[in-house]
Parts: C-alpha cells; sequence; structure tokens
C-alpha cells in the first residue's frame, strides 16, 4: 500500500464538475450564451431547480480553509450582500420566465450563521415568494457552533430547513490552535441538541484528516467523540494543502504535514471506528447511518454530485448565488465574481455578476457523465469507441496500470472501481479527463490525492 500511495499522490482534481475548473475556456461562454443555456435548462428540467448561496463572511479565519470568504467582525455588511443576492435572484427569474419549483437549497460560506436571523429570513423568505417549494425539499445550512445560536436554528426550521451541516475537523486542541478552529465538544453537542429538539432530521458533521499535527491518535479520539452525537452523516476529507491559493495556510510549513502514509494510517482506522459503529461508506469522503436518504440513493443509484458535494437531488440545474458561486446548466458552468464588492456593484448595476465559465463541448459532456458514474456509483462503461484514437490509446493503458495494481476491474469496457480502488477515486476519474491529459497537471492546480 505504501507503494501505492507514493505512486499515486499526485496533484488532481477533486471531480465536482467536468471539465474542472482551471480547465475551462471562458471564451465559449458569453453572458448572452449563459442566459440562454439557463432558459432552456429551465425548460428541460420541467422549471425545477436546485439553489447554493454562498455567505462569504466569518468573524474569525480558520487557516486550513480555501474556500472563499471575508473576514470581518461588522455585521454592518449584512444589508447590501442580502440585497445583492435577491437582485441576483431576480435576475435570473426574468430569465427563467416562469415559476419555478426550488427542489433544493444549500447555505454554504464563509459562516452563513454570520448574518442575523432576522436577515436569514428576509433571504429565504423573498426568494421562495415566487416559487414553489415541493414537500420533500431538501434545505440544508453549514454552521460554526462558535457562532449559531437557538435563534438561527428556530427561524431557518421555521423556513423549511431540516439539514445542518457542522464543521468539526478535529476535537485536539493542539491541532484546534494550529488552523485556528478552537470550538469545544461541548459547542458542538449544544448546537446538534437543540437542532434535533426542533426537528431537523439530518446532522452532518466533518472531520478532516491529514491536518497539521495531527496524529492517528487524533483521529480515533476525535471520532470517539463524535460516536457520542450520532450525526447521520460524516464527511471524512483529506485535508487539502494549497498554500498559494489560501495564504492562511502559511501559518505552518508542508514540515507539518503528516507523510501519504500517515494519512492513510488516520483514514483507515477513522473509517474502520465509522464503520464498527455502524456507518456506511458513500461514494468518495462520505459515510451515513443506514436509512439516511444519502445512502439510500447510492443503494437505489440515484446518488448525485454537483459543487454542493453529494446530494439526493437530481435537478441538473443548479443556479449559485453570491460572490465566487458556481451555476450549472449540466451542458455550461459559470462562476460569479469573487470579491465582494465587485460582486455586489455588478448585480446593483442590474448586471449578471459572471467572471469565467464555461460551455462544454460533445466530448466533455460524454467524459462528464462516466466521470460523474464513477464518482456515484464506483462504476462505468467506458466509452473509448467515442474518443479520439490518442486519448482512447491513453485511457486503455491507464486502465491497464490501474488494474494491474488492483484498482479496477475491467471486462469489455465494463469498469468497477474495487475497495482498495475507492481510496484512489480522483487517480482513476483522472484517467478519463481529457483536458488534463492533454494539459497536463499542475501542483499549483490541485490539492495531492492522498
Amino acid at each position: 500500500m505504501l507503494d501505492l500511495l507514493s505512486k499515486y499522490d499526485k496533484a488532481i482534481p477533486r471531480y465536482t464538475s467536468y471539465p474542472t475548473v482551471p480547465y475551462w475556456e471562458p471564451a465559449t461562454l458569453k453572458t448572452e450564451i449563459w442566459k440562454q443555456s439557463v432558459s432552456e435548462a429551465f425548460r428541460r428540467e420541467k422549471g425545477e431547480l436546485c439553489l447554493y448561496i454562498h455567505l462569504p463572511y466569518c468573524e474569525n479565519l480558520c487557516t486550513f480553509c480555501a474556500c472563499n470568504k471575508r473576514i470581518t467582525k461588522n455585521h454592518q455588511v449584512e444589508g447590501r450582500y442580502i440585497e445583492a443576492l435577491l437582485k441576483e435572484w431576480n435576475l435570473y427569474l426574468k430569465i427563467l420566465g416562469g415559476r419555478p419549483i426550488i427542489r433544493e437549497i444549500h447555505l454554504g460560506g464563509g459562516t452563513p450563521t454570520f448574518f442575523s436571523p432576522d436577515n436569514l429570513r428576509l433571504l429565504i423568505q423573498d426568494i421562495a415568494k415566487d416559487a414553489t417549494v415541493p414537500v420533500d425539499h431538501e434545505f440544508g445550512v453549514e454552521v460554526h457552533p462558535n457562532y449559531t445560536r437557538k435563534k438561527h436554528l428556530e427561524t431557518l426550521f421555521h423556513e423549511g430547513f431540516t439539514r445542518l451541516s457542522l464543521g468539526v475537523q478535529d476535537f485536539d486542541p493542539e491541532v484546534q490552535y494550529t488552523i485556528n478552529r478552537i470550538q469545544t465538544f461541548e459547542q458542538t453537542k449544544e448546537v446538534v441538541d437543540v437542532s434535533r429538539k426542533l426537528g431537523y432530521n439530518s446532522v452532518n458533521i466533518d472531520l478532516v484528516y491529514g491536518l497539521p499535527r495531527q496524529t492517528k491518535a487524533h483521529i480515533e479520539y476525535t471520532v470517539g467523540q463524535v460516536k457520542q452525537l450520532m450525526p447521520e452523516r460524516i464527511a471524512f476529507y483529506s485535508y487539502a494543502h494549497v498554500p498559494w491559493k489560501s495564504k492562511g495556510q502559511r501559518r505552518y510549513t508542508e514540515a507539518d504535514l503528516p507523510s501519504a502514509g500517515n494519512k492513510w494510517e488516520m483514514y483507515q482506522r477513522g473509517r474502520e471506528l465509522l464503520l464498527s459503529s455502524g456507518y456506511l461508506p458513500i461514494g468518495m469522503d462520505h459515510f451515513a447511518l443506514p436509512g439516511d436518504k444519502l445512502q439510500l440513493a447510492e443503494v437505489n443509484g440515484k446518488l448525485h454530485r454537483n459543487f454542493m458535494g453529494y446530494t439526493t437531488t437530481q435537478s441538473k440545474l443548479l443556479l449559485g448565488l453570491g460572490a465566487s458561486s458556481i451555476s450549472d446548466t449540466w451542458d455550461a458552468f459559470a462562476q460569479n465574481e469573487k470579491e465582494v464588492e465587485a460582486y455586489e456593484e455588478r448585480v446593483e448595476r442590474h448586471e449578471m455578476p459572471i467572471t469565467t465559465g464555461h460551455r462544454l463541448n460533445e466530448e466533455d459532456l460524454l467524459l462528464r457523465k462516466h466521470i460523474l458514474e464513477l464518482m456515484g456509483t464506483h462504476k462505468t462503461r467506458l466509452p473509448v469507441e467515442k474518443l479520439e484514437k490518442p486519448f482512447h490509446t491513453f485511457i486503455v493503458s491507464s486502465m491497464a496500470g490501474l488494474e494491474s495494481d488492483g484498482l479496477v476491474q475491467l471486462s469489455n469496457n465494463d469498469l468497477q472501481v474495487t475497495e482498495k480502488g475507492k481510496m484512489f477515486i480522483r487517480n482513476i476519474c483522472a484517467a478519463l479527463d481529457a483536458r488534463l491529459w492533454r494539459k497536463g497537471a499542475e501542483s499549483k492546480l490541485f490539492s495531492k490525492a492522498i
């Protein structure tokens, strides 16, 4: 296994999309083309869509975090940002030309509960008043226990939220100090307990392995604490070290990071503890209790993956509101301005705040389908007969190597990922990434696979 870790611990994408953002071709997506793509997707999806809303503000910097955020304790910024989100939503309503059915809303960040309960209520009510919300909708929010009050949870539950995701990462005080994310088990438990009493039926906790100064003993301790809460879902992520992208990660050096072999031991021990506690592995990096919607979606072959991660909803129209948010019509991607001020100014001028994007060609659409299948079901049928010969040759060679290492099984182009191969799913997907093959992976673009 150590030899495999050394061989496959390369900088490659996480495949929340295909093509991945660094390989987009912005020239293929003008604003009018994007509007047309949104309108066509709305009709194709029979009015159904999902919303991701990015709320970028945090009071405190977590140095491990590579998300787009703005650190401030000035809550006066809330009003203008909420107004900008609603103006952007109205821009989309004009493009849609009909009453949307909102199947899913996810509030991410940043720290969504940086915003006051009243502002969150205003945001959700103003969005929902021009839409239809089905009974079986999925509304979820990411929260930081240090900045989440009972009033936040009450307000969001009243507006239809039933899913909660809490960042924990690690409960060890030394690791928390290193990543500047100090939160106690008691604070976390209080948020979980209050949410369940209110009626939230799905709690997710994020854990991270491979953090600076983290050890296998820290993983054992943290999982032991989390088991006392028994959240319905656990995301067990590999730390992505990208200091060229996230300057906060320069608080520590690569010398503070565990080796690939140590990370593997952390993952294996964490996985072992989760499985022994009754959790089942889902896709990549996720675990769920039997009967959870995410677990049932995988069993039924309906697990979907988009920029929000794994989801049970199937809509192929995802609209992202807010600074840096990414939207997806299935045949096109568009990303908003990353700087808060630039985003707000463009929306206030009644402009679509898009700064980059990509329109998928036929090859992109074909490969996207198969990469998504691998990420969700760990199997696919290779589309080799539809690809140009040099890339076809590359796939055949790559799959032979992966099969030799025991990571996949291949029979008449039917590809099945093995149990061992699930740890290397990003590497397996990379073998179907034509844009990565043509341009080559750069260490300053992606995090390591392990």
